[in-house]
This record gives C-alpha cells, structure tokens and sequence, in this order.
C-alpha cells in the first residue's frame, strides 16, 4: 500500500472535486489507498450530513461511492498498462454512470468503510464494484463505470 491517497497523486489542474480534490478547501477530503488488486477509503460522516436524525442522507453515500469509484479506476488501470500505481503518475478518470444501491440505514458519527474492486479495465474505461459499510453491517454498495478524463479537459497537461 502506498503512504499517499490516489487522489493526492491528481495533476493540480484536475484536484479540484467537492468530494476528492486536494485543491478544494471546503470538500469531503475523501483518500482512497490501492492494495494490490482493490482500493479502500474511510470516512467518518458528521451532523453535517444528515438525513434523518442518526443517519447520512444518500448524497453522501452516492458521492462517496462515486469518487472512490473513480480513485479505484486509476490505480487499476496504472497498474493494468503495466505501471506501479504507488510511484506512477496515475490517469485521471471521471465517472461516465454511477448505480448505488442503498441496503441499510447509514449510521452518523461511525466510521463509513469503502473498498473498490475492478470488474473490468479498458484502454479508456474502468467498471468497479463498491462496498460501502459501518462495522460489518453492508449499507451500499455501487458500482462506477469511471472513462478516462478527455485530453481537451485536462487543462495544461
């Protein structure tokens, strides 16, 4: 596992997602981590995010699931070129669908776990399979079909 998110490793020009992005400020600040073959991430939401007192509303979890799903997609696809995603530059990618399925209440104020799974990777599209729980209770699970950031829309790389 590398010490360093994946999404830390974006080019500054594309870190600036509300979910994600190192360069937003007032953002979730989400950091996903690759170990080997899937991605894993956690977050712990607060008051901030709710949906019915003690639970997060879906938005959350739908942005959650969608930037680790993306995170996922570029590590997997830096390794599948044959690179090293703890030391490579990694591909950005951008969610192209995105499906949650929300199978529990998410609980406030408890560590939210997300693991990410590639299902199939191509020249210019990743398909991963998302978990999302609180302790071992499965509350969503997702899957993402991440496309590769277009050239035009990368801005100076």
């Amino acid at each position: 596992m590398s010490s360093r998110a994946i999404q830390d490793r974006y080019p500054e020009q594309t870190s600036h997602c509300y979910g994600c992005g190192y360069s937003n400020a007032a953002g979730l600040g989400l950091k996903s981590h690759w170990h080997g073959s899937a991605a894993t991430a956690t977050f712990t939401p607060d008051a901030r995010f709710t949906a019915i007192p003690g639970y997060v509303y879906g938005g959350l979890i739908a942005s959650l699931i969608d930037c680790h799903g993306t995170a996922t997609a570029a590590a997997a696809a830096c390794q599948a070129a044959g690179n090293d995603p703890a030391k490579d530059e990694l591909p950005r990618f951008v969610t192209a669908a995105l499906k949650v399925d929300y199978r529990l209440p998410t609980p406030l104020g408890v560590e939210l776990a997300l693991r990410g799974e590639p299902r199939e990777i191509g020249a210019r599209k990743v398909v991963v399979a998302i978990e999302l729980r609180a302790g071992d209770e499965l509350c969503a699970t997702g899957e993402v079909i991440a496309v590769l950031l277009p050239e035009r829309l990368r801005g100076g790389e």
